[in-house]
C-alpha cells in the first residue's frame, strides 16, 4: 500500500520562479491546468507562495454578462477572465454576476 507524508495544507503552495526575472505580487501563473496568484514577489531562482484558494477580483475580458457560479477561465494570451473554455485554464467561478460592460469581477480560485 502506498504511503503519504503530510507537507502543507494547500491553499498556498511553494513556487520556485525559474525565469530571469521577478514575478510581481498578484501575478497570475499557470500551474499545469490550474492557476495560483502570486503571494509575494518571487525573485529569479528564489521560491515564494502561489496562492490556490480564495476570491480574487481580476481582469474580465469577455464582453458578455457572466453570472454568479459560472466556470471562469484564464485567458493567458490575453492576460484575463473569461467564461469561453476552450484553450483557457479553468481559474474558478464567478462569486458574482457581472455586467457585459464590466472589466472586474470576483472569481473563487478552483484550488
Amino acid at each position: 500500500m502506498s504511503k503519504a507524508t503530510y507537507w502543507q495544507k494547500g491553499e498556498q503552495l511553494d513556487y520556485k520562479n525559474s525565469t530571469t526575472s521577478a514575478i510581481a505580487t498578484n501575478t497570475v501563473v499557470k500551474l499545469g491546468t490550474r492557476i495560483g496568484i502570486v503571494g509575494n514577489t518571487i525573485n529569479p531562482g528564489e521560491t515564494g507562495v502561489l496562492v490556490m484558494e480564495g476570491v480574487f477580483e481580476v481582469n474580465k475580458i469577455s464582453t458578455n454578462e457572466i453570472t454568479a457560479g459560472t466556470d471562469v477561465y484564464y485567458d493567458a494570451t490575453n492576460d484575463g477572465f473569461t467564461e469561453t473554455a476552450t484553450s483557457n485554464t479553468l481559474a474558478g467561478y464567478a462569486v458574482q454576476t457581472v455586467a457585459a460592460a464590466d472589466t472586474k469581477m470576483l472569481v473563487k480560485l478552483k484550488g
